[in-house]
């Protein structure tokens, strides 16, 4: 069995939908062209060709659509989504079906309704909050310009009036006019004149602005301005659910299916009865452009009518209510059934996509199985019952009464004598199909069962439980075999989740019932689960957490997958989004699939693809790193100023505040400090954080301090608004404006210009933990930044008016480089543990493809990002390479470092990168080599580079040791600007008796000697193992060393050279002191 971890080639291609949403929806399905449909089913939204017979789609939604508007230019469509807190509105090009911008964190629950203005440039939606908010946006640039709360009762409609741009509500029990000034929205009530306010559920316009609503009692209301001046009274016999206007007049839809067609003084001119056709139907949308009309029923029909004949063509077709559980796909020919809670079983014809047959059953069905000649299939009804019926025309030829509860599963034995079928009630019964279906056996299961999969011969059945079992029957008798006794069993299916054979379908915190459904084909194994992926896995897959290949589009839970019966195409169904999605299989050395209606990737597969290496151990330490703070600086002061306020209410009570043990200083001390010198840079655990100002000065930080730097005057400058450990920092291209990002429960962003350090802006609110990159644009006026939460989340800013402009969940491994696109305005790379992004800003969102590698080079870490003068990313790699991309493609590799590329710059002259092996590398704007530096420090033997910046020849870097060296680029010679202690706690500190000097010493195993007058390094010692106190001797001739291990030493005061050793404690010295004679 294979060990074989990585995915397979092998990909899907989604190549048809089956299904509309009618349900609680209304008008959304729209002509976009006479040939031309757009609508949407599950989380997909499909432009159909009617005169072609294809689909298009856009994939960007997360859960299930619900609301649909076409733009005026009818070449763009807004979706809106539900969602539990932060539903989605994407608008999209129809065309190449990308996303154009993304709007959310206005509306919760979902987005039930959508209406463009008339010059489309605004877009107005409506939520499902309890307040039904009413939201006007400026789509374009992803801005909300007002919300308002809208009713207490639910909204149904939403329209911008094409002749004043006000806008109108309809819902329960009332009709609301908006107007829209500024960013206010003000709301009124319509009145309804002589008569009870009606519950109205759609809104159309006419000449003049006239308003026109149709109501749950089946009139049509007019108002002209905010007045009621008339009304259609039974306008329909039921209620109106649809209402569209158009230069033709007016088309309406009601509950008992028929459309009738009115002219633009809304007289009748024609009704077509769609329930004549289709029994039950009731009407949710219409649309009528010339001479046909396209309608979309509740049970998921879509039907166009030829306006003359009043002729029905049936465009699609789809499960509607309750859920959709059954699927089976023909032994010989392309076809497939599927059976559902609404009562019906269907036959589907993959070749022309249409349903071939259907039969409404008196029971829900949730379960559907072929027998081995295909010309007949049985069907596992709610009510324990089995009925069996013809393929070709379903017809029911047998019915047998197995047991109480539902049948949950079924197949027919490989010879097709046999029929087992699976209970709730605990059973597995086997009916003799050769004999009317006689009951010959049963297998006492005792839960419920979930799968079976006959062996090849026959003599066998494997029964997944619902208590996760898997248990093997011999058959027909049904008689339980011991594991050991089947080891050699061959199966004609495998459509168990459990197994060894399927152990990695398991993920690393998935639950047992996380996923539903599993088929295979030779080698690969399709599976759908809880979350709405369709998955392909190696067969067979026995390690947990097997890497795959993940698809989206459902927005339910994957009830189940099959592969046709040519291994073609692969059937999956979506149960409470009742669709059926049809994909095209591409085995092992099929053509990549495009970027239109291909491949999903979701992050599981981005991240895993294969081959990676191994960590790099400062990688994998950094990983490691726990940036959450129990309680942060800002927290600390605010409980400060608490207990302040607490001390003087007590004071006022009379009461003795200093007897609770607080030490009370009625006044601060006199005397004050002023920061003169920071030894330090903070490089263990941050990349391409040193930069030239304008001025020729560096920026950079430690600590929670943003330092810029004099070398010519060694001299340096702060910025102290920071409130914890900064983590990352980068320059404005004016190169006087500095973004620093710091670590806190609500971290914060500072910007701060680089003169007189003061702030210009603090951004905060979005990232948790902490913020580890930040980015400016190239025009200077967005950051990008993003944070060490456990989604990695991605903002853009526009850092002046302290907005955030666009979020995303960023990845769910760790990102350790954002940076734009200096040539492509709203586009910027991600990157970090395992994969790389390429993002595009749309509106409030952002969109991304991720990296394909194709046969140019491995997945693997990228540590950091820049971009040539054509456009072309290179990301520096754990592997030493350097990746060139085109777009999202990998074109090609170089070999830049022995080690991790822990940094590079693009400057005028080309590029500088520093990797782990301590050598800095100059780089023309093709990526061809010009030079190379060895850093070389007394401190340290290869000193890890985190950090360059290049400059009109002038070049600085950063170790992760903690040291900032300026590196002559013709000479190569080494020049130590800034020195400090490297990763670890640094606790030991004292000061010379008798001089300007201090000493100190760290976990990072060193002791170094400071000189304070001219702020530099002056002494050094390695040590052997990790040190917590240090201390002079009153003459200063000698230097006491305390351990983390329970030892300490006396060194040498100038030489530092070991004089004496002592090993006495067991724990760390923590402190050490010479006693005042020395002795």
């Amino acid at each position: 069995m294979s060990s074989d971890k990585s995915p397979p080639e092998a990909q899907l291609k989604l190549e048809w939908v089956y299904g509309y949403r009618g349900h609680q929806c209304r008008q959304n399905l729209f002509y976009l062209t006479k040939n031309e449909i757009v609508y949407f089913v599950a989380g997909v939204a499909i432009v159909m060709n009617l005169k072609q017979h294809t689909q298009r789609f856009f994939m960007g939604h997360t859960d299930d659509i619900i609301s649909l508007v076409v733009h005026p230019s009818m070449k763009v469509v807004a979706t809106g989504q539900v969602g539990k807190e932060h539903p989605t509105i994407c608008i999209w090009n129809v065309q190449t079906m990308e996303t154009m911008a993304i709007l959310k964190d206005q509306h919760k629950k979902g987005v039930c309704g959508l209406s463009f203005s008339r010059d489309g440039k605004l877009l107005a939606s409506v939520g499902l909050e309890d307040a039904h908010n009413v939201v006007v946006w400026n789509w374009q640039k992803g801005q909300a310009i007002a919300s308002c709360a809208g009713h207490s009762d639910r909204i149904f409609d939403v329209q911008f009036n094409p002749h004043d741009d006000s806008i109108v509500t309809a819902g329960v029990k009332h009709l609301k006019f908006w107007s829209l000034s500024g960013n206010t929205l003000t709301g009124k009530k319509a009145p309804f004149t002589g008569g009870e306010t009606q519950t109205c559920l759609s809104v159309a316009f006419g000449e003049g602005g006239a308003v026109y609503a149709g109501a749950l009692n089946g009139d049509v209301y007019k108002w002209q301005g905010d007045k009621m001046v008339g009304a259609i009274p039974q306008a329909h016999a039921g209620a109106v659910f649809a209402l569209f206007a158009c230069p033709e007049g007016f088309a309406s839809g009601d509950k008992e299916g028929v459309v009738r067609l009115w002219d633009p003084e809304f007289k009748p001119i024609a009704s077509v009865n769609v329930s004549k056709e289709i029994a039950g139907a009731s009407i949710r949308s219409v649309c009528w452009l010339a001479d046909r009309v396209i309608v979309g029923t509740r049970d998921s029909e879509i039907v166009e009518i030829a306006i003359a004949t009043k002729k029905h063509r049936l465009v699609s077709q789809g499960h509607a209510s309750g859920e959709l559980w059954g699927l089976a796909t023909h032994p010989r020919k392309g076809v497939f059934c599927t059976a559902s809670d609404d009562m019906t079983v269907r036959l589907w014809d993959t070749g022309t996509n249409e349903c071939m047959v259907s039969k409404r059953l008196r029971v829900e069905a949730r379960s559907v199985a072929f027998a081995a000649s295909g010309a007949h299939l049985a069907v596992g009804c709610m009510d324990g019952s089995v009925r069996v019926l013809q393929t070709k025309d379903l017809h029911e030829t047998a019915k047998v009464k197995a047991r109480e509860k539902m049948i949950g599963e079924l197949k027919y034995s490989p010879d097709g004598d046999f029929l087992a079928a699976g209970s709730n009630d605990g059973f597995v019964d086997v009916f003799d199909a050769r004999s009317d279906y006689k009951h010959v056996g049963q297998c006492a299961v005792g839960a419920l069962v979930v799968h079976l999969d006959w062996s090849e011969d026959g003599k066998f059945v494997q029964v997944n439980t619902g208590d996760f079992q898997l248990r093997y029957f011999s058959m027909p008798k049904g008689k339980e075999v011991p594991a050991a006794d089947i080891k050699r069993a061959k199966w004609a299916t495998w459509t168990s989740v459990l197994g060894g054979e399927v152990e990695g379908i398991w993920g690393k915190y998935a639950q047992k019932d996380d996923v539903n459904a599993t088929h295979t084909c030779r080698d690969v194994l399709v599976c759908g689960d809880d979350f709405g992926r369709v998955k392909l896995l190696r067969f067979p897959s026995p390690r947990p957490g097997a890497k795959a290949r993940a698809y989206r589009g459902h927005s339910a839970h994957v009830t189940c997958t099959r592969f046709t019966h040519d291994h073609l195409r692969v059937i999956t169904t979506g149960g409470a989004d009742q669709s059926v999605f049809q994909w095209v299989y591409l085995p092992e050395g099929g053509q990549p699939v495009d970027g239109l209606n291909g491949e999903l990737v979701d992050e599981e597969s981005d991240s895993d693809l294969s081959d990676v290496e191994e960590w790099d151990s400062d990688i994998e330490a950094e990983m490691n790193i726990d940036y959450e703070r129990e309680i942060g600086r800002e927290e600390l002061a605010d409980l400060k100023e608490e207990r302040k306020k607490e001390r003087v209410l007590a004071e006022k009570r009379g009461e003795n505040v200093a007897s609770s043990g607080d030490d009370v200083r009625s006044k601060a001390p006199k005397d004050g400090l002023r920061l003169e010198f920071v030894h330090g840079y903070r490089g263990f655990d941050t990349r391409n954080n040193i930069y030239y100002t304008a001025s020729g000065e560096i920026a950079y930080h430690a600590a929670g301090v943003g330092i810029v730097y004099d070398p010519r005057n060694h001299t340096q400058r702060f910025y102290l608004g920071h409130t914890d450990d900064i983590l990352c920092l980068d320059m404005h291209p004016s190169q006087t404006i500095v973004a620093t990002g710091q670590i806190g429960k609500q971290p914060s962003v500072h910007v701060w210009d680089t003169d007189k350090c003061e702030v210009i802006s603090i951004l905060k609110g979005t990232h948790t933990r902490g913020i580890c990159c930040a980015d400016f644009s190239p025009d200077g006026k967005r950051l990008c930044t993003v944070g060490v939460d456990d989604d990695h989340t991605i903002a853009i800013w526009n850092w002046k008016k302290g907005e955030m402009l666009a979020n995303v969940k960023g990845h769910k491994d760790k990102i350790f480089v954002a940076k734009w696109n200096h040539y492509a305005d709203n586009q910027l790379i991600s990157a970090g543990i395992k994969h790389i992004k390429f993002w595009t800003v749309a509106g409030g969102g952002l969109t991304s493809k991720r990296g394909t590698f194709g046969d140019v080079g491995k997945l693997d870490t990228m540590l950091c990002v820049e971009y040539n003068e054509d456009g072309d990313a290179f990301s520096g790699c754990q592997n030493g390479l350097v990746y060139r991309w085109n777009d999202n493609v990998l074109v090609s590799t170089v070999e830049a470092h022995k080690g991790p590329v822990f940094g590079i710059h693009q400057c005028e002259g080309g590029f500088a990168t520093g990797g782990k092996d301590g050598v800095i590398r100059l780089w023309d704007h093709k990526f061809k080599p010009i030079s190379q530096v060895t850093v070389e420090l007394d401190t340290v033997k290869v000193p890890c580079i985190r950090a360059v910046c290049w400059i009109k020849g002038r070049l600085v870097a950063g170790t992760k040791t903690g040291q900032i060296v300026e590196v002559g680029q013709k000479t190569g010679k080494t020049n130590v600007l800034v020195e400090s202690h490297a990763e670890g706690q640094l606790w030991g500190l004292d000061t010379h008796p008798s001089k300007d000097m201090f000493v100190t010493c760290s976990d990072d195993l060193t002791l170094r000697v400071w000189d304070l007058r001219h702020e530099k390094l002056v002494n050094f010692k390695p040590l052997k193992k990790a040190a917590r106190c240090c201390g002079f001797s009153p003459d200063g001739k000698f230097v006491a060393v305390g351990y983390v291990d329970g030892s300490f030493a006396v060194l040498d005061g100038k030489t530092l050279k070991e004089v004496a050793k002592w090993h006495h404690r067991k724990e760390a010295i923590s402190d050490i002191k010479f006693s005042p004679n020395g002795k």
